[in-house]
């Protein structure tokens, strides 16, 4: 299949950055965050003057370098110890030791994230937040929207490896005002590796499965000019029947530093082919799939008294999905094909005055598929790029435009926000639609704040929602946006080597979306469900014996997660596909140590405990899994081995598909730094 090109624009979720440093996450907020449509939002923010000096992270942060650091929890920066929303970071410390080979596996011991893996190593994986579906997280890359208009099961489809992201933000709940439609349950960035210093780094892992993987990457400075570039190649022979794949990447990133301001430019594709054994239904378990996706984005930031931000991006995903990858059935009339365009733009602007700070701005996001699935029927048919007699029967087309406005006010220990995100679909005629929300935050000393928050949020149907017809699925055209009202409250804690939070929330949810049917012979199909009702708490803790004692300990970090989640359904009658089959429990322990010099090891231990049944007539059953990592490194060579599911458990995320056994892989990786 060849590769696709076009030229489109698209804008940018800007977050601001979390440290100090030109790659912090959220950092890319001092441009206020867009989804791909027009958010109003009216934030009053009373903040903490003094709380949490050093930051506000409750997450697992091993450099401790959080202090006053911007993130995008609302639309106009806000640092991290004002805000008063859970915000989680995975920095590069963490990434590097982690018992991982993808971002996929490195996900899985976030806080309340929930990943389902189809394919390993990354090749598919669903990811949801708090009990919510795969459809309703909102992924960004460097803080621009790479959702996917077709599925949720493409979310992760990112032209960048494990390798180069330098750090990942979690927001968790709803952020309709904050970032637009989609961030129904909560939203994902995640930020490449741009240092400022010029280097060069190779990374190459093999291991069991005939996997071999192959990282190169490379940062160049020139003046006021910086650019990342990376190429990724990842193959294997699969750990069971059909689950081989081979797939690549190639990402730049651009950033140059002007007198008028700052321009942002990001170019990426990435291609992946893989056996589906049985990925979307058991019934034919020899599929296979091939993915091509694009994006480019272009943002440019300039102000000082009012910072104007006005970003462009475009997002292209094309897909071959074989129902018989061999020996087609008699009826089989051919594969699925599928192209989606995504063009955003957006315009941001902020400013500081005596009584705080106030946003304000408007964004445009049109999503287009061309299908032979998917859509309403095409006048006349069109070529597929790429493959030889193949053409595009059906297309559809929608268009979501949001306004926001913020205003933000920090007092001494006080801090509260209040906004709303006013949209408008073209599915729903263009009707004007009202996603409020409030965060109040009180700091009662300088190491523990207490919080709460209402938030609404919404998610408009995918186009497989809407459209898909297969063998054993019915779409349903007529289907409703999905909304909600999440209530939270909860308390953060803060101290130099350790940190920690607790918190309860509850999301009423209204017109959920799922694939559901009444009894083993029917078929799925899609429903707006009358109402799902979510309770969940969450605990946090994260130990530095070192920062604690200020002293050489074996034991360098101890990180415990603990989740829970009771989905409630109201006049529920069908066996649901998705929705209801959410972790009830989650439970991850990290222990980092050293053992002799340079030598180290990490481990992460997990139990899980899932709601729902995997098949008519068996229930998910709870297992425990253990992954390490040994490693020994120099300032700029490492040495590393991984053993992943270490005793071999069988274990199922998703309906019949086991997860592969014990995997173990052996890498190393070296780094030139040059001027």
């Amino acid at each position: 299949m060849k590769t696709i090109s076009i030229n489109k624009r698209a804008e940018v979720f800007t977050f601001k950055q979390w440290a100090r440093k030109a790659y912090s996450v959220f950092n890319s907020l001092k441009k206020p965050i867009r989804i791909g449509v027009l958010l109003a939002t009216y934030t009053m923010i009373t903040a903490p003057e003094y709380a949490f000096a050093q930051s506000d992270s409750t997450n697992v942060i091993t450099s401790h370098d959080l202090d006053e650091v911007e993130v995008s929890a609302q639309r106009a920066p806000v640092t991290f110890s004002q805000a008063a929303r859970i915000v989680s970071v995975i920095g590069r410390e963490e990434i590097e030791a982690a018992p991982v080979q993808s971002l996929q596996e490195l996900l899985e011991y976030a806080l309340s994230v929930d990943v389902r893996q189809r394919g390993v190593q990354g090749v598919q994986a669903d990811i949801s937040v708090r009990g919510g579906s795969f459809d309703q997280t909102l992924i960004l890359l460097n803080g621009i929207n790479i959702s996917d208009p077709q599925t949720g099961h493409h979310a992760l489809n990112l032209p960048v490896s494990l390798k180069n992201i330098q750090r990942i933000e979690i927001l968790e709940g709803p952020a309709a005002r904050v970032f637009g439609p989609n961030a129904f349950s909560g939203a994902i960035n995640i930020i490449t590796d741009t240092e400022a210093k010029p280097n060069i780094k190779l990374d190459v892992s093999f291991g069991q499965h005939k996997l071999s993987d192959v990282n190169i990457s490379g940062n160049i400075k020139i003046k006021s000019w910086t650019q990342f570039l990376a190429f990724n190649r990842l193959s294997s022979a699969g750990y069971t029947n059909n689950t081989d794949f081979n797939t690549w990447n190639a990402f730049y990133h651009s950033k140059v530093s002007t007198k008028p301001g700052t321009l942002d430019i990001q170019f990426g594709k990435t291609n992946k082919a893989f056996g589906a054994n049985s990925f979307y239904t058991a019934k034919y378990p020899d599929q296979y799939e091939e993915t091509i996706t694009t994006f480019a984005s272009l943002k440019f930031e300039a102000g000082t008294k009012i910072h104007l931000i006005p970003s462009v991006y475009w997002r292209r995903h094309q897909d071959r999905f074989e129902l018989f990858r061999n020996d087609w059935a008699d009826w089989y009339k051919g594969h699925n094909y599928h192209l989606t365009d995504v063009f955003g733009s957006a315009l941001n602007a902020w400013f500081t005055s005596p009584l705080g700070k106030t946003a304000f701005g408007a964004e445009i996001r049109n999503e287009n598929v061309w299908s032979n699935v998917l859509g309403d029927s095409l006048s006349s048919p069109t070529e597929v790029p790429g493959e030889t007699g193949q053409f595009f029967t059906k297309t559809y087309s929608r268009t979501s435009i949001s306004y926001f406005a913020e205003h933000s006010v920090y007092l001494k220990k006080l801090s509260i926000s209040a906004g709303a995100m006013v949209n408008r679909i073209s599915d729903l005629g263009f009707n004007l639609n009202i996603y409020p929300g409030i965060d109040v935050a009180y700091a009662l000393t300088n190491h523990l704040k207490v919080y709460g928050s209402a938030n609404s949020g919404m998610r408009m149907p995918t186009f497989t929602d809407l459209f898909y017809n297969g063998p054993t699925n019915t779409g349903n055209p007529a289907l409703k946006p999905e909304k909600s009202v999440t209530f939270e409250g909860g308390v953060k804690v803060l101290y130099d080597g350790f940190s920690g939070h607790a918190a309860v929330y509850h999301r009423k949810g209204k017109d959920l979306i799922d694939w559901v049917r009444e009894n083993e012979t029917d078929k799925w199909h899609t429903l707006n469900l009358t109402g799902i009702n979510t309770t969940g708490v969450e605990l946090n803790c994260a130990f530095f014996p070192e920062k604690i004692w200020n002293t050489n300990i074996f034991i360098t970090k101890l990180g415990i997660n603990y989740a829970y989640c009771e989905q409630e359904k109201n006049d529920m009658k069908f066996l649901s596909y998705y929705v209801l089959d959410n972790l009830k429990q989650k439970l991850d322990i990290e222990v980092n140590h050293k053992i002799l010099l340079k030598l180290k090891a990490s481990w992460r231990i997990s139990y899980q405990d899932r709601n729902g049944m995997r098949t008519s007539t068996e229930a998910y059953k709870p297992f425990w899994l253990v992954n390490t990592r040994l490693y020994w490194k120099t300032k700029s060579t490492e040495i590393y081995a991984i053993a992943a599911n270490l005793f071999e458990v069988h274990y199922f995320d998703f309906g019949t598909i086991e997860q592969p056994g014990r995997w173990i892989s052996v890498g190393f990786n070296y780094q030139l730094n040059y001027k």
